[in-house]
């Protein structure tokens, strides 16, 4: 049984508050990742945890016991860095065998230990080599190797696949989550990227300015995003958030124009807020189409290819809006298309 509850955590760097009053229970076995941006609060809550900052406020409870006031040594948790943290002068097997050695862990166990971690990471035969000899997803499985032998009751992850390639994050978010229902281990992983969240979470916590913004399982976060701020977040591409009245069955942007809906939420009538549609839930229609039903005239600005979608970024009236459709080779800048709003997938926020 490994859950993490965090109560009323507060963090202050003099003036600044970092994190206010965070609320956050992490159940048994369960991949939480927090993900937000920069600056949001999401890393010093994960150094919090692991002891490596102390909070201003509040409590830190691992398996019903506070251990706000524990060194990290006495936590039993284990973080892996986004810099790795290798020791250059020592082999693989050192590396991960290093804090077993440094507890007087029988030579035999540590042998056994250290061994059975790096044929789950496959690190079996790069045992002898040095840090400078790995590539960058060795070092990191390495990394994990070191943590993994500690039998912790927690792993936590802060940003630990920022320093790799494009094909190696995707190839170490698989690992890492493959590794995560092996061991049925209680983890947190930090992130600022949403697709790392999407891809590995059980639940995301969505951060911003030192709060919780929303939490939930990855889809129902990106199907029912709690606010504009979470909305514009959560999705690649993002939402198209556009300002205005709703007023009957349209609504009225800020810059004159108007997007008409075959139907709305009652509830929203009359309300100035933030109209959001996802730009997978905004379709192009043949001009017969177009004549049959409302639609919105986009003049297309720039187009992105990428083999099985097309990314179209284009103007309407003065505001800017983003399509994600099918490949179509057919449209280039410049051109004026018709969209229609799937109005099932229309969002609207107060706030």
């Amino acid at each position: 049984m490994s859950e993490i509850i965090l109560k009323k955590i507060r963090k202050s760097f003099g003036k600044v508050e970092v994190l206010k009053e965070i609320d956050l229970e992490i159940r048994d076995t369960e991949m939480i990742v927090l993900v937000g941006p920069s600056g949001c609060g999401k890393s010093t809550l994960l150094r919090i945890i692991a002891g490596l900052e102390e909070a201003t406020a509040g409590e830190v409870i691992i398996n019903n016991t506070n251990v706000a006031d524990k060194n990290p040594k006495d936590r039993n948790i284990a973080m892996v860095f986004q810099t790795y943290a290798l020791y250059p002068h020592m082999t693989v097997y050192q590396n991960i065998s290093f804090a077993l050695k440094m507890s007087k862990v029988p030579v035999s166990t540590v042998d056994e230990k250290v061994r059975a971690a790096a044929e789950m990471l496959g690190l079996s035969n790069l045992m002898d080599r040095y840090p400078r000899q790995l590539s960058g997803g060795q070092r990191q499985r390495v990394a994990m190797g070191r943590a993994l032998v500690r039998d912790p009751v927690a792993f936590l992850f802060d940003e630990p696949l920022s320093n790799l390639d494009a094909k190696l994050r995707v190839q170490m978010r698989s690992e890492i989550r493959l590794l995560h229902q092996k061991l049925k281990a209680t983890s947190i992983f930090v992130t600022h990227d949403q697709v790392e969240a999407m891809t590995m979470a059980d639940r995301i916590v969505v951060m911003n300015n030192g709060i919780i913004e929303q939490i939930g399982k990855p889809l129902e976060i990106y199907n029912k995003p709690k606010n504009s701020f979470v909305a514009g977040f959560i999705g690649s591409p993002t939402m198209n958030l556009l300002p205005g009245h709703m007023i009957d069955r349209r609504f009225k942007l800020e810059n004159g124009n108007h997007i008409d809906l075959d139907k709305v939420n009652p509830d929203w009538n009359n309300k100035q807020g933030i109209f959001g549609i996802r730009p997978e839930d905004l379709v192009i229609v043949s001009d017969q189409e177009a004549s049959e039903t409302e639609t919105l005239e986009v003049k297309v600005k720039v187009v992105e290819h990428t083999g099985l979608e097309t990314l179209i970024y284009g103007d309407f009236g003065r505001t800017e809006m983003c399509l994600l459709t099918k490949s179509n080779e057919k449209i280039k800048s410049g051109d004026i298309i018709r969209v229609k709003v799937n109005p099932d997938k229309v969002h609207f926020f107060e706030d």
